[in-house]
């Protein structure tokens, strides 16, 4: 017991680490220098989670797997965009991956890359855009969550777009305290909701670290959500709290379970073939610090199949597409 419990002791230690250096701002612009070491010496190990740098190669890869029977949500990585030619080129993004057939059936963003950290206005005008494109073409937008200082900023946006776009929907974050509190506030009903334990390193005071206590409160909500009318997405990587929520029949009662691309696909697989409506949340770009740092955060553990990655590319071997779905 004492091991076990020194083992994830440890991990949560690491992943507190690594969510530390993901917002390290001395990090964060070593990252976007051009001609990054960081960058390079980390592509391949981020290429688990990053499908492509670039657009139509990400695309291509999407065909993979949605032969494997998977739901597909789309994300243009970035965030904390303050240059309006990069933000406006981010939306010209989300509008170019619209155009594509098949369409993506879900987009996904953070408002910091489309404007938040310039104007609330902007953010809000530029997500109207991409969903009023979205929902002539059949697909819905659900807004990510960012760090606790700027929720209400976008739960603010959510309830101002909610009312003329039905297609919108949102990310909720279940290690804040203040979760519970928001339910009430916000269009609920028929609206597509993700729920996440919640990524960033926020302070005892704001929101729960990991470990049981977040893990029932996560299962609290998803089934406070769907008791409300909400069409939830169980997003989540921990076996232990989709063993519990299938206890609970929560699996039964959710329109899908989601995963990010490329942690534990065998898990989600396994689910899949159970008959469980599946989406995996896929990533492209070139900005994606944040993201491999949160990933690894999740499970520390994959700092070791990073490092692996690291070395299968000067073996010249790279990460297969589709590689365990």
């Amino acid at each position: 017991m004492t091991s076990a419990m020194s083992q994830r002791a440890l991990h949560q230690a690491a992943g507190q680490g690594l969510r530390i250096l993901a917002a390290d701002e001395r990090c964060r612009d070593a990252f976007t220098t051009p001609g990054s070491v960081l960058q390079d010496v980390l592509s391949p190990a981020a290429r688990r989670y990053v499908l492509a740098p670039g657009r139509e190669e990400f695309l291509g890869h999407l065909r993979t797997l949605r032969d494997k029977s998977y739901l597909i949500a789309v994300e243009f990585v970035g965030e904390e965009n303050s240059d309006p030619a990069e933000i406006e080129r981010v939306v010209d993004e989300y509008l170019a991956v619209l155009e594509h057939e098949p369409v993506p059936g879900q987009l996904g963003f953070d408002l910091s890359n489309l404007g938040l950290t310039v104007s609330r206005e902007l953010a809000v005008k530029n997500t109207a855009r991409i969903t009023e494109a979205a929902a002539a073409r059949g697909a819905e937008v659900v807004l990510s969550m960012e760090r606790a200082p700027a929720v209400d900023e976008v739960l603010g946006a959510y309830r101002e777009l909610a009312a003329d776009h039905p297609n919108l929907g949102v990310t909720l974050q279940a290690y804040l305290h203040r979760t519970v509190a928001d339910l009430d506030s916000l269009p609920l009903e028929g609206r597509k909701i993700r729920l996440v334990k919640g990524a960033f390193n926020e302070p005892t005071g704001t929101a729960l670290g990991r470990g049981p206590a977040l893990d029932q409160r996560y299962l609290e909500l998803a089934g406070e959500l769907v008791d409300r009318g909400a069409r939830l997405s169980l997003a989540t990587q921990d076996p232990a709290v989709l063993a519990e929520a299938a206890e609970r029949g929560l699996l039964d009662r959710v329109t899908e379970i989601e995963m990010l691309h490329g942690v534990r696909p065998e898990l989600l697989r396994t689910y899949r073939e159970a008959g469980h409506a599946c989406r995996i949340y896929a990533t492209y770009g070139e900005n994606w610090w944040l993201h491999l740092l949160h990933r690894l955060a999740e499970h520390p553990p994959m700092v070791l199949t990073a490092l692996a990655d690291i070395a299968e590319r000067h073996q010249n071997r790279g990460h297969t597409v589709g590689a365990g779905y």
